[in-house]
């Protein structure tokens, strides 16, 4: 279907704001995935603040040029049925969603990704980034880094008491 003008400049400026926005957007091809696969990848991405959207490439690359922190990017890799997941709260989210979703749909591949700097990042960063563990993941593995050194001081001073324990116990039981 054809877009007018309109439409066209409407998004436009809807992948500029996205792509200000967003900590990291993947670049993915989707060629033979059917469109009730794309609706349930939508819908399990937006679960994590991932919005993933079909642009025309020739729009994409126009709202590239129209951010100068995206000017020295190579836009040849932009060819073929692409798939854009953005994210504004997660550096990691789309990767991961995009990546799973890849697991049951294997059509779908990584052709690339933009950080918020501005950088051009490779099918292989992406998916590398994809094998990250997410924030929350990380928040539980810092705690409990943290807790282990407590966690063993503390069973070092129990063990103590339960020493002298132990051996009231003995004592009282060679009593009776």
């Amino acid at each position: 279907m054809a877009l007018d003008r309109q439409k066209k400049a409407q998004n436009i400026d809807e992948t500029v704001e996205l792509l200000r926005s967003a900590k990291l957007t993947v670049i993915a091809q989707y060629s033979g995935t059917s469109v009730k696969s794309m609706q349930q990848l939508r819908r399990k991405s937006s679960e994590d603040g991932t919005k993933v959207k079909v642009i025309k490439n020739r729009l994409f690359k126009k709202a590239l040029d129209s951010d100068q922190k995206y000017k020295d990017i190579d836009t040849a890799v932009f060819t073929g049925q692409l798939l854009f997941a953005f994210n504004s709260q997660d550096e990691v989210a789309p990767a991961q969603s995009l990546a799973k979703f890849a697991k049951e749909e294997p059509q779908i591949e990584f052709v690339g990704g933009l950080n918020s700097d501005g950088q051009f990042l490779s099918a292989h960063d992406i998916s590398v980034l994809a094998s990250l563990p997410s924030k929350d993941q990380l928040r539980a593995q810092l705690i409990g880094t943290i807790n282990a050194p407590l966690s063993g001081f503390v069973n070092v001073l129990a063990g103590n008491v339960r020493g002298v324990l132990n051996v009231l116990n003995a004592r009282s039981e060679q009593l009776n």
